[in-house]
């Protein structure tokens, strides 16, 4: 199964809905990706707005 992207929060997701924001607007046309570990240090976490651990993607289309 190819990984979607939620348009909303930009996490990497297996499933139709995002268990982070609840969102069911997802996309598997996305590119890069970020591992956020520690989103309160990060500081691209802190430009993309990330507050939580994840897979996120830098572009979904």
């Amino acid at each position: 199964m190819t990984e979607s992207a939620c348009r909303e929060c930009h996490n990497i997701i297996d499933g139709q809905i995002c268990p982070k924001c609840g969102s069911n607007s997802t996309s598997k046309n996305w590119t890069g990706y970020v591992i956020i570990i520690d989103p309160k240090k990060s500081e691209i976490g802190k430009k993309m707005n990330i507050d939580l651990v994840g897979k996120y993607a830098i572009k979904v289309r």
